[in-house]
């Protein structure tokens, strides 16, 4: 996919939140440049999530850095300083994610980089903005989670906070970040001007609770309230939530509790005939659900209830879940390359364009790989 072919990328990110975007740019064929301390690398090379290891650096890297070129640079000696400006002036974005102020003691910060290329797209994420008493505070995932409320939001009423089971938040960042600089290099294509592009973590987490904040702003600013029961949303009524049955879990979106009955055939369901029941006595609805699902398994279950159009689906492990049809005529499985050869399968971008999917074999990159092609090719040395 060349949807960006011949966008320059100059990216000084690293863990998830950065290196997200340039992936999804380097997916749409632009040519991302990540610069590395020497020795060390992007610190995600040994941020190890599992005790899964790829030519001893960490899953996480080679999944979230794939299709990349690695230039090694201390950005404190002046000398690869200079070789790093000279390089931003073939450059069509510059990418980082470093806390404020740092990029600014550097003198990669977006005025400078604009003296540099006048036409720049600087794309930045932070933890929680330029200003205010957070700015300083370190933008990791797990905390943002904490401070945003979201963790609020999971899990049953009388448990304790709970986050999300993946890094939402950075991938959010990475995300809108993404959609940022896109906007903005079509305006450069129109206009010829530069733009600074700026997305805070926190801000990232909070637009994606919109729906639950909407509620919040507008009645009363009452806290929302987990079910007690199978929770899936605290805004939506009975049955919306996961029940065990007798073999298997079993999901249940909105639905009719009379035809829920009917079709169950558990009669004491039957007389919450007001729909505004359904939110305001949910615990005890989804209290009779749960009981009544466990007489059966998840898979008789489906029998029924999906051929009556209601919504509902098995609740599946990455093993049941790569066994499904579904599943496989999707194709999200990427086998990719390392400059040494070695083989690994991650997931390819989820967007298809003219039916066409992004699907570069080429894997991460080692440690300053790059550096004599790109000293060369841009007269840096």
């Amino acid at each position: 996919m060349n949807l960006l072919q011949d966008i320059i990328v100059v990216d000084f990110s690293q863990f998830l939140s950065g290196p997200s975007a340039g992936l999804r740019l380097a997916d749409m064929g632009a040519r991302v440049i990540k610069i590395e301390r020497p020795g060390i690398g992007d610190i995600c090379r040994q941020l190890y999530v599992s005790d899964t290891r790829i030519e001893g650096e960490s899953t996480i890297f080679h999944a979230i850095n794939r299709n990349k070129q690695s230039y090694a640079a201390d950005l404190k000696n002046a000398e690869d300083l200079e070789k790093v400006k000279k390089l931003i002036r073939h450059a069509d974005v510059v990418l980082h994610n470093f806390r404020p102020g740092v990029m600014e003691r550097i003198g990669l910060d977006y005025e400078k980089v604009k003296e540099i290329k006048p036409d720049i797209v600087y794309g930045e994420v932070s933890g929680y903005g330029t200003e205010g008493p957070w700015k300083d505070l370190p933008g990791q995932d797990l905390l943002v989670q904490g401070l945003s409320g979201l963790t609020w939001l999971s899990n049953n009423q009388n448990a304790r906070p709970t986050p999300m089971g993946v890094s939402v938040v950075d991938i959010l960042a990475g995300t809108y970040l993404t959609q940022g600089i896109l906007a903005a290099l079509y305006r450069r294509g129109v206009s010829g001007r530069s733009a600074l592009v700026q997305v805070s973590m926190m801000e990232a987490v909070l637009d994606f609770q919109f729906e639950v904040l909407t509620c919040h702003f507008n009645d009363g600013r009452q806290l929302p309230q987990r079910s007690q029961v199978s929770n899936g949303n605290a805004y939506i009524p009975a049955p919306y939530g996961i029940y065990k049955t007798r073999e298997g879990y079993l999901s249940l979106a909105m639905g009719d509790i009379p035809k829920l009955a009917r079709l169950l055939q558990c009669p004491p369901l039957e007389k919450y005939t007001n729909s505004a029941e359904w939110f305001d006595r949910r615990d005890e609805i989804k209290g009779m659900l749960a009981g009544h699902l466990l007489t059966q398994t998840a898979d008789e279950w489906l029998s029924v209830l999906q051929p009556a159009d209601i919504w509902c689906a098995k609740v599946m492990d990455y093993h049941d879940l790569m066994q499904q049809i579904g599943y496989k005529v999707l194709n999200m499985e990427l086998k990719v390359k390392t400059s040494n050869g070695l083989s690994i399968r991650t997931t390819r971008c989820p967007i298809r364009i003219d039916g066409a999917i992004a699907a570069s074999d080429r894997g991460a990159p080692l440690l300053g790989e790059h550096n004599q092609l790109i000293d060369a090719q841009f007269g840096l040395s």
